[in-house]
């Protein structure tokens, strides 16, 4: 469906906006990486070829008896054994000399087939935000096997990084969107009819305002344990209200508009007053507030991680990686890795969204 021209005008905006263009393009790549995560950090291959079949252990179960192992477990392909049963094609010599049966079969010097001799295809970083490295001292500097060093029990740094990334990302997205539709809803619905309605929501909004949210999570996750979508839940019941005191004031200032009289005068109906006509003019103020509703919630939950009432333990979290940084002060590597994380996803993010409100704002230009 082709854009309108109200809506090529904006994107015009956007894209001469240089700061807010390039730091989109930035975020999306990103973006991107960390939504394919599994493929870019995993302790498993993304591609097996096996007896020439294929398989896909990065978001596939596959036991080792699928590749001629003798356990019905999951395999463990790090382990030499399993990367000979790979490659040879399941052969039992494997399990006397993997390394050396292995090499064998690659230099072409056992009768193994080329038909049944398979490969593997790694992820550029070879382990998963939960692959516990023993060797050497924990937590260690970046070298050329981690290049970002690992935390105090010998996870790689940078897996965890991107894999945090992608889950705060999509905390945030959630938490936006569901939560600022509601409050741009009970915004609109106050300023429009203002009256009774208007003082019976604000009355709602002193009370859910002074519920301490924080209490509330303690005791949510201690009766029902710690989970994300737990922390979606409970975040959104307390983020709405953030847009509803502009909302409510840009249809308190609107309503009375003459194109507004004008509508009503023809019949219009109030829901498509309010949304088809009134929130259009809202949405600079509303954009105004996004930037602080985003970076507000990605704190929030780095916060909360912080604290120890985030996300599950275990799960890969930006909070958690800052907690580490502060119980080891003698590794600088994870202070500055996750200063530079949050400054410059929350730098992209407001960015981005400055670009957005002035898109939306007729009074900018920019040639």
């Amino acid at each position: 469906m082709a854009m309108s021209e109200l809506n090529r005008r904006r994107w015009r905006n956007f894209r001469r906006n240089g700061r807010a263009f390039w730091s989109l393009v930035i975020f999306a790549i990103l973006f991107v990486v960390a939504m394919l995560a599994e493929v870019v950090a995993n302790d498993k291959p993304v591609v097996v070829s096996f007896r020439g079949e294929l398989f896909f252990p990065a978001y596939n179960f596959y036991p080792e008896t699928a590749f001629g192992g003798d356990f019905g477990t999951e395999a463990i392909y790090r382990d030499e054994a399993v990367q000979c049963l790979i490659v040879s094609g399941g052969r039992e010599e494997c399990w006397d000399e993997p390394e050396g049966f292995m090499a064998a079969v690659r230099s072409g010097s056992t009768d193994v087939p080329k038909a049944e001799q398979g490969w593997m295809i790694w992820p550029p970083i070879p382990y998963h935000f939960r692959t516990i490295n023993n060797v050497g001292t924990a937590p260690s500097a970046p070298d050329g096997n981690h290049l970002l060093g690992t935390d105090d029990t010998a996870r790689d740094v940078l897996a965890r990084v991107i894999y945090g990334f992608r889950t705060s990302i999509l905390f945030t997205l959630i938490v936006t969107v569901v939560a600022s539709t509601i409050g741009i809803a009970a915004g609109a619905v106050q300023g429009y009819f203002g009256g009774r309605t208007d003082l019976v929501f604000q009355r709602v909004l002193e009370i859910w305002a002074s519920t301490p949210g924080l209490y509330v999570i303690i005791i949510l996750f201690a009766i029902l344990g710690r989970s994300f979508w737990l922390l979606v839940f409970v975040t959104i019941l307390f983020g709405w209200p953030a847009l509803v005191g502009v909302v409510r004031a840009e249809f308190l200032r609107a309503r009375n508009f003459e194109y507004v009289r004008a509508a009503r005068a023809l019949g219009v109906g109030d829901m498509k007053i309010m949304f088809r006509h009134i929130l259009p003019n809202a949405m600079v103020a509303t954009l105004t507030m996004l930037p602080f509703v985003v970076t507000g919630t990605i704190s929030g939950l780095a916060a909360l991680d912080y604290l120890g009432y985030g996300l599950p333990a275990g799960s890969a979290s930006l909070g958690e990686m800052a907690l580490q940084a502060k119980q080891n002060l003698q590794a600088p590597w994870l202070a500055f890795t996750s200063f530079f994380t949050f400054a410059i996803m929350l730098s992209l993010l407001v960015f981005i969204f400055e670009g957005v409100r002035d898109a939306f704002d007729p009074r900018k230009t920019f040639r």
